[in-house]
């Protein structure tokens, strides 16, 4: 696959994916069309057979098996998250002030606010409802056109808003609907949008709603040398992952999980530091003791995203670690284990990207600064293999429209592509 194809991909994928549940089914349509089937029960996986994937609510684990036995050969895995900071729609959210009607949100995960004022935004998510049957069913739903906005105060009556101006989340980021109509009831204008796509429902029971920007995701710059779009942290990576599997030669086995919940610390029945991914093992080695014993033959590829550094203010960074746009993907390292990269883990990806002719750079966060974490550290304690965190430099991450290179997510697809494809041993015995 060419760069242009590439990105053409991920544009897609990113405009698709508005929301954990929606990045799910688009990974899943694009296994489904690659021949991988969704994992029964009672279904046998062993060396050579179909490729298969598990969903659950917003995260997917998706595994290609190798041509050798499993627990001689190791697992090559790659983890990313489907989840973006958001706004979310709280339960009772209607809400009428002054003859408008606007809906209560809560913020979900660390995000950057200011940029959400005066955005197209509309509604995504998963409803749950009542089925005619008596059942409770779910739906994904997507409103796709611009309902709502949350309108910015004129400077003229906060003449200090460019210098010092906080943003209460509870008092001021309730998105704006409409003029005030006594009528409207959230969960009965989803009853009638899912009514409308002939589904048997009685009534809407609960919902997981989030609001998102509607501008498309684009490539841009006078060279097309940025991706600009929402939620690139961290569906690039969940993207970029889904393709190295599928175009992994098969030799070996390999897996992408993609987790739910990270932005919220991954404690969660479908979050990292829950037991969705050690279950899936389990299933492919039912004795308990050969779990550790695979593990040591296995490595874990953690990709979320990394901060570029930014012209406008260079101070940000380490002046030797400032990962630039279109400079290659970043091994992200932290003495204190905010990133699970060791030095091994470090070098195989290091000598895999030369085989790619892929450059590499490295990232670390200044002394005197604190640093975020990733899956990465949580599935390393969690199963005990050796991981590494990497990801793609990335300009306004947590902001509703982020700044990506076009050039780093295809060089890193070539590298998790031949990470899919190395052969056993990953790592050669000690002398």
């Amino acid at each position: 696959m060419d760069k242009e194809v590439f990105n053409q991909g991920l544009l897609e994928f990113l405009s698709e994916s508005t929301s954990p549940f929606h990045a799910v089914q688009s990974m899943s349509q694009r296994l489904r069309d690659a021949g991988f089937e969704r994992l029964k029960n009672d279904g046998d996986i062993g060396p050579g057979s179909t490729g298969v994937f598990y969903e659950q609510g917003g995260s997917l684990i998706a595994l290609r098996p190798g041509t050798e036995a499993l627990r001689e050969s190791g697992l090559r895995m790659v983890g990313a998250h489907t989840d973006s900071p958001c706004l979310m729609v709280k339960p009772n959210a209607e809400q009428r002030k002054l003859g408008y009607l606007q809906l209560g949100i809560e913020v979900y995960g660390g995000a950057l606010l200011n940029p959400w004022f005066d955005r197209d935004l509309s509604l995504a998510g998963r409803v749950s409802y009542e089925h005619g049957a008596g059942a409770v069913a779910t739906a994904l739903v997507d409103f796709r056109d611009p309902i709502a906005v949350i309108p910015s105060l004129a400077i003229h009556l906060d003449r200090e808003a460019n210098k010092n101006r906080s943003i209460n989340a509870q008092l001021q980021m309730a998105p704006l609907l409409s003029l005030d109509t006594q009528s409207f009831e959230l969960r009965e204008f989803l009853r009638g949008h899912l009514q409308a796509r002939a589904l048997d429902i009685t009534e809407v029971l609960d919902y997981e709603l989030c609001f998102y920007d509607t501008q498309a995701p684009a490539q841009i710059g006078l060279r097309r040398e940025f991706i600009a779009s929402a939620r690139l942290d961290n569906l690039l990576s969940c993207y970029t992952g889904l393709q190295a599997l599928l175009e992994a030669d098969g030799s070996q086995w390999s897996l992408l999980v993609c987790n739910d919940h990270e932005e919220v610390g991954s404690c969660s029945s479908t979050g990292a530091q829950g037991p969705m991914l050690q279950n899936f093992l389990q299933r492919l080695l039912p004795d308990q003791i050969s779990l550790p014993m695979l593990m040591q033959r296995s490595m874990m590829i953690s990709a979320d995203n990394a901060h570029a550094v930014h012209p406008s203010y260079p101070d940000k960074h380490d002046e030797r670690h400032g990962p630039m746009i279109n400079g290659g993907p970043v091994i992200k390292v932290n003495a204190s284990q905010r990133y699970a990269t060791s030095s091994d883990g470090a070098a195989l990806f290091r000598l895999l990207a030369r085989k790619a002719s892929v450059d590499v750079q490295a990232f670390a966060m200044r002394a005197d600064m604190a640093c975020g974490s990733t899956i990465g550290p949580i599935t390393a304690g969690e199963l005990g293999v050796t991981t590494l965190d990497i990801g793609v430099p990335t300009f306004g991450m947590h902001s509703i429209r982020e700044l990506a290179g076009s050039d780093d997510a295809w060089a890193l697809q070539r590298v998790l592509s031949a990470y899919f494809s190395h052969p056993s041993p990953l790592f050669a015995a000690s002398p």
